[in-house]
């Protein structure tokens, strides 16, 4: 028989199959997910939850479509990403140490408690990624917030109300556009793409079977 295991979704107990991760374990016990539910593979970061388990008291953050269940797991989804993102046009800001002091100020009054870091489900240093953009090293943050999906749940950790994925992603858009150096094959390519010379290509590929293109996305050639 299959191991069930009982779990607590916003308070009402359900008996689940054990092997379920938390998104699906609503859905078998009834739920219709109408938002916080996105990608389903962990890029999107639209299913923020966080939870804890009977008898503990520990308050965890977790992507519910990553997370397995377990057995008196008492669960909660976040109804939106706790963030705030500041308004700007990118093509009037310049990477100068005094933008991150006027979009985002509240990274100064961080404490260094770390929670921002226990938080991330992605496992990425949250924390140091902040102190580079405090010091106006935008290319290291940048690298180091890289693999964000802007779950937010950072940011429901922080005492000093950080906005931890706007920050990531300014740093990285200001890298992108006044940092990086450019690549003339890509514009090169881009270029192609806009006069249609892939477009019988995509063509061919839209029309494959589902399994055939799992077949392509797994065996291709990735660069190193």
């Amino acid at each position: 028989m299959e191991k069930m295991v009982n779990i607590y979704l916003y308070g009402k107990k359900y008996s689940v199959p054990a092997d379920l991760t938390i998104m699906t374990a609503m859905e078998y016990a009834g739920y219709t997910l109408k938002r916080g539910c996105g990608c389903r593979h962990g890029f999107c970061g639209a299913c923020a939850t966080i939870y804890r388990i009977k008898g503990k008291n520990e308050l965890k953050t977790c992507l519910a479509c990553q997370t397995q269940v377990e057995e008196g797991m008492y669960i909660a989804t976040i109804p939106f990403y706790p963030t705030d993102k500041r308004t700007y046009d990118i093509n009037d800001i310049k990477p100068t140490e005094q933008i991150m002091m006027e979009l985002y100020p509240e990274i100064y009054a961080c404490i260094g408690c770390n929670a921002c870091t226990k938080a991330c489900p992605q496992s990425i240093n949250v924390m140091q990624y902040i102190a580079y953009a405090q010091r106006g090293d935008f290319q290291a943050c940048a690298d180091e917030s890289f693999d964000c999906v802007g779950c937010g749940c950072c940011a429901t950790r922080c005492p000093a109300g950080i906005s931890h994925p706007m920050v990531g992603e300014l740093a990285r858009r200001l890298t992108g556009k006044y940092l990086a150096p450019e690549t003339e094959h890509l514009r090169e390519r881009v270029e192609e793409i806009r006069h249609g010379a892939y477009d019988a290509l995509i063509e061919q590929i839209m029309g494959k079977p589902i399994t055939e293109m799992k077949e392509l996305y797994n065996t291709r050639e990735i660069e190193k």
